[in-house]
């Protein structure tokens, strides 16, 4: 039986569709992404999975029990970490880690094992006041909180998103951790990197999947001609490139333009850019990355 089964779910606010018919399953013990740039419908998908936002039609169970008919189950079983930051600013760090565990019927003691590796380094701080903490302290004491009651699934809503990077990187090794703990993680990012890290992803885009594989397959996948390219004027680069009827898409990716092409050589492309005034020019094949992957769906649907 699947942990988690969506059965094409739609939720509109007024005129706005944020999800339009989303279906996918999660399996037990995997680690699954939604990988979607804000506004792409990944907050409103949690909180109905959470059963703390209706859905206008559609199915939905988590850990076998529907989100509307079994929601008070639901929720006993389930750890929710929203996007921001949502714990007592007030309380310390042990009074937030105590309420939580008394809601749930538990003790800290009891289930200490889940969150040893990622309190013991907030441990120090154990009396501060939770809304005098670090981002990164934070995102570290609200999974503390997540997983105090030992839940059978994990919701993350942007754990890593304002959160510098080897607070990231402590994260995503404390998430491996619990997979191996049997706990199913749903996990949502605007980070495309992060997506390799993950067991299979859905990308999603204007409340609709575009594709749901593993990131491996995701990029595999990929079949068309892609370059990447510099001159000595990139921002008069990516225009040019966009001009060329050859050049399918264009887009810029730090300090180059990954594009993708049809029927042109690198010499012509070469010669064409020379033509426009380029100078210090570079073309190199490359292999796509789940972003490369993403911004073609993206335009392609």
């Amino acid at each position: 039986m699947s942990s988690i089964s969506v059965n094409n779910i739609k939720r509109n606010y007024g005129k706005v569709e944020a999800l339009k018919g989303v279906s996918f399953e999660v399996e037990k013990g995997e680690i699954f992404g939604i990988i979607g740039p804000d506004g792409a419908g990944k907050t409103t998908l949690f909180r109905i999975l959470t059963t703390l936002l209706l859905a206008d039609s559609g199915e939905a169970k988590v850990d076998g029990n529907d989100v509307i008919k079994e929601y008070k189950d639901i929720r006993k079983k389930v750890g929710y970490m929203p996007g921001r930051f949502s714990l007592y600013q007030d309380l310390s760090v042990e009074e937030n880690l105590k309420v939580f565990a008394t809601i749930f019927n538990t003790t800290i003691e009891e289930n200490y094992h889940l969150i040893e590796d990622i309190y013991k380094q907030i441990e120090p701080f154990k009396k501060r006041r939770a809304g005098a903490l670090s981002g990164g302290m934070k995102q570290k004491l609200a999974l503390s909180c997540a997983l105090i009651h030992e839940p059978t699934v994990l919701f993350l809503d942007e754990p890593t998103t304002g959160v510098d990077p080897v607070s990231r990187k402590e994260l995503w090794i404390m998430l491996k951790k619990l997979k191996k703990e049997g706990i199913t993680i749903l996990v949502s990012t605007p980070y495309m990197d992060e997506a390799s890290l993950c067991d299979r992803i859905a990308l999603i885009q204007d409340g609709e999947f575009m594709k749901i594989d593993t990131p491996e397959n995701i990029v595999n996948a990929f079949d068309s001609e892609l370059w990447s390219v510099k001159s000595s004027n990139m921002s008069g680069l990516l225009k040019d490139l966009r001009a060329n009827n050859k050049i399918i898409t264009s887009f810029a990716f730090g300090d180059t333009h990954h594009v993708t092409v049809k029927g042109l050589s690198v010499e012509e492309l070469k010669s064409y850019l020379v033509g426009k005034g380029h100078t210090s020019i570079e073309i190199n094949s490359i292999k796509a990355s789940i972003e490369d992957c993403f911004l073609e769906l993206s335009k392609s649907s």
